[in-house]
């Protein structure tokens, strides 16, 4: 709800750092709750989507390719234009098992050790698209490995299905 929320401007509406209104190909950026905006350092915005259906990186196809270029390209100028950091110094990624099932992207600085930015978890934006352009359903047919901790429900599932 938190995400429909701000999307439909009943919350967090003055911390929007763009917005691209397209309901098909536009999203919305925000500064991420982790983030005081104090300092740069730790820069950490993300960019929640207005497609609803998107749930996460597994449901992406070439159909979504507009939509992630314009996050990739719409998010770095709003960032550098705000915040004064350029494209170079952000790592921009989603997170494969995701925190929550709305598709959204994250923006940090670069130096900034974020949770959930290693390898094990994230997937460069870049990359996706990529990917996406090589092989519209590759997201579909690709293992992905994620790391659960041992108290996750899901990894219980795992668990009793004997795949740990």
């Amino acid at each position: 709800q938190w995400v429909y929320n701000i999307l439909e401007k009943k919350a967090e509406a003055d911390r929007i750092v763009h917005e691209n209104p397209d309901p098909t190909n536009g999203f919305v950026l925000v500064p991420d709750l982790k983030w005081n905006q104090n300092q740069l350092d730790d820069l950490y915005l993300i960019a929640l989507v207005h497609r609803r259906e998107i749930k996460s990186l597994r449901d992406l196809t070439a159909e979504h390719l507009l939509l992630l270029r314009n996050v990739l390209q719409e998010g770095k100028e709003a960032i550098v234009k705000r915040f004064g950091v350029p494209g170079s110094q952000l790592r921009i990624y989603l997170h494969y098992q995701p925190s929550y099932h709305h598709l959204h992207v994250h923006f940090t600085a670069l130096g900034y050790d974020a949770p959930g930015s290693s390898v094990e978890r994230a997937h460069l934006l870049a990359d996706v698209i990529d990917n996406l352009a090589m092989d519209s359903m590759y997201y579909q047919k690709r293992a992905l490995t994620f790391p659960l901790r041992a108290d996750e429900p899901l990894f219980k599932k795992f668990q009793e299905a004997g795949k740990v």
